[in-house]
């Protein structure tokens, strides 16, 4: 059992190897994709996101291999009345559950690292939350569905080899896909593939001999079923964590960025959003429906952040309703990350999301109030018209009149819209609000280790403080002696809501890779086959006969032999079925 290498993640991580499997394009809707994709990432190549994904599944064996250990252990105490080896096994189990300890907290140190999926450009954004893939182990499939085929399709099971072949390279390649169009093409073409598996080769009521075996995505604890349908959800499970990487490695310095990331997070929250809906009973916590219903809060909270950044780099103008359209855009945004942050308290999640999201988060939440009072501010004091114009511009009263939650204590809104002095304190009050905030900001990321070392975090946080103070500065009067009043709460509002994208499987088109076996909806493990029957070919008047042998699925309980004859001196041959008694 190794120790934690935290110290040998870090300078791990912070080489200067590049990723080099950058996004090209999303699949576009409706766009068919025909033939096979074969090629994963290569899994010694070194790159961050690799190295990082290699770490992960090393942890993720140990942590198998600890769990199997402590499971021996506690049967074996149960079992024994030997007080001498039951004080043997208590120490022993005592060093597992602190080496599973262990193993968990570097794990979660791994989950943590958001710096590595992100992007590589200069503009300081703030780091958006990317999954990890689930690991899985090797499957061998040739026994089992070498034996299905003899068994059940009567077929020489050695002539299928270079098909069970293909079945197993995919499902390797699927293992480490590359972060862009083909890594998202490669999930989707296995996903599609195991229809055709499920139809040929699992009947309603028992299993094919494989044994599938995936490893929590955010703990590592392996769960293993023979069931498809888990095979199924953990490959979509990975196809949503591959699209959250993929948003968070878009450059968001330019709307193009912007929008690449706001299609990648609604894929990733359709993928989710599909799972939970049509997978139950998951044996793995990161596949059941709190946390599948937390990623995809989390995911629509990223596109909204998106959206708000979008809009910051789209308003050139400084008019007043401009400012206020901003403020309310940012309110909106720290109203969906509060949402996340309540569902990431519920007791089932409150002990499995990793602290650095849940700090993430609540810095994201207090972070996006505070500029929020920021531009509220900015409206109200550096945008003070005259009273003739004020008063002709009717546009800018009504969205001053819906910009509060509630209706503020004190002069109407109308009269302080025209007042200077009364607009500059309101202001100031909005700056006061958004300086508290972002020390609050700043203390819950102060609190989280992980946190603690992402630089571009760090700088976004403090800028933004400053910003603010500064304003506050400006604003500040030695003559001013009135006590501050408290800002209203702002209305949140958005002119784009996120959208959960369903996933459209159809975008690539795959061949049934076990075709040879004819035509599915004949040759599939849900049909009843009867016995090895013959088959006689008789020609004519005169001509030669032959014969075949083929088994024959039943139909209603009956079979039948297939009778192919010719008559009347034609060339056209006509078949025919003649009735065999029930049971044959």
């Amino acid at each position: 059992m190794e120790e934690p290498a935290t110290r040998e993640l870090e300078m791990s991580l912070s080489d200067s190897t590049s990723d080099d499997d950058m996004p090209l394009s999303l699949p576009a809707e409706g766009s068919g994709h025909s033939g096979s994709i074969r090629k994963g990432c290569d899994p010694f190549a070194q790159t961050q996101r690799s190295k990082l994904q290699h770490r992960r599944s090393r942890i993720n064996q140990q942590i198998n291999k600890e769990m199997r250990m402590r499971a021996g252990a506690e049967n074996l105490f149960r079992a024994t009345t030997n007080n001498k080896v039951k004080e043997t096994v208590a120490l022993e189990l005592s060093f597992v559950n602190s080496n599973l300890q262990l193993l968990k907290e570097e794990l979660e140190e791994l989950n943590s690292n958001m710096e590595v999926y992100q992007t590589d450009s200069e503009a300081v954004n703030v780091p958006m939350i990317p999954l990890g893939l689930k690991e899985t182990k090797e499957v061998d499939f040739t026994v089992c569905i070498q034996d299905f085929i003899c068994e059940h399709y009567g077929e020489d099971s050695s002539l299928y080899t270079k098909e069970i072949k293909e079945l197993m390279d995919l499902r390797q390649a699927m293992r480490t896909p590359s972060r862009n169009q083909a890594g998202l093409e490669l999930l989707m073409e296995y996903y599609n593939q195991l229809y055709y598996l499920d139809q040929r080769f699992f009947p309603l009521h028992r299993t094919l001999g494989a044994h599938f075996h995936w490893y929590d995505s955010l703990t590592g604890v392996p769960s293993c079923q023979r069931t498809l349908a888990f095979e199924k959800g953990s490959v979509l499970f990975n196809l949503g964590a591959l699209f959250t990487q993929i948003g968070a490695r878009q450059d968001r310095s330019a709307t193009v960025g912007i929008d690449r990331a706001v299609d990648a997070f609604q894929r990733a929250a359709g993928a989710f959003n599909y799972l939970k809906e049509n997978f139950s009973n998951a044996p793995s916590l990161d596949m059941s429906c709190p946390s599948l219903c937390m990623l995809v809060r989390l995911m629509v909270a990223q596109v909204q952040e998106c959206v708000f950044e979008r809009v910051t780099l789209t308003t050139e103008d400084t008019h007043f309703t401009s400012q206020l359209h901003l403020a309310q855009e940012a309110a909106r945004v720290s109203d969906v990350y509060l949402l996340v942050l309540q569902t990431m308290a519920q007791p089932l999640m409150k002990d499995y999301v990793p602290f650095s999201w849940a700090s993430m988060v609540q810095v994201k939440s207090e972070h996006f109030r505070a500029v929020s009072h920021y531009y509220a501010a900015v409206a109200l004091c550096d945008h003070t018209l005259s009273a003739e114009e004020e008063e002709g511009d009717e546009e800018a009263e009504k969205a001053f009149l819906q910009f509060y939650v509630n209706v503020p204590a004190g002069p109407p809104l109308s009269q302080v819209l025209r007042d200077p002095e009364k607009r500059r304190k309101l202001g100031k009050a909005h700056l006061r609000r958004a300086v508290i905030r972002h020390e609050e900001a700043m203390r819950v990321h102060s609190l989280c280790k992980i946190l603690r070392k992402m630089d571009i975090l760090q700088d976004v946080l403090s800028l933004t403080h400053k910003r603010s103070l500064d304003k506050y500065s400006e604003l500040d009067r030695e003559d001013d002696f009135d006590e501050t009043a408290e800002a209203p709460e702002i209305q949140s509002q958005t002119n784009q809501k996120p959208e959960i994208t369903p996933t459209n499987f159809s975008t690539v088109q795959v061949t049934d890779i076990f075709q040879r076996l004819g035509p599915l909806s004949v040759f599939c493990a849900r049909a009843r086959w009867g016995p090895v029957r013959v088959i006689c070919l008789q020609k004519g008047e005169g001509g030669a006969g032959s014969h075949a042998q083929r088994r024959l699925p039943r139909a209603g309980g009956w079979s039948g032999a297939w009778r192919l004859c010719s008559g009347g001196g034609t060339k056209g041959r006509r078949l025919h079925r003649s009735r065999g008694r029930r049971g044959l």
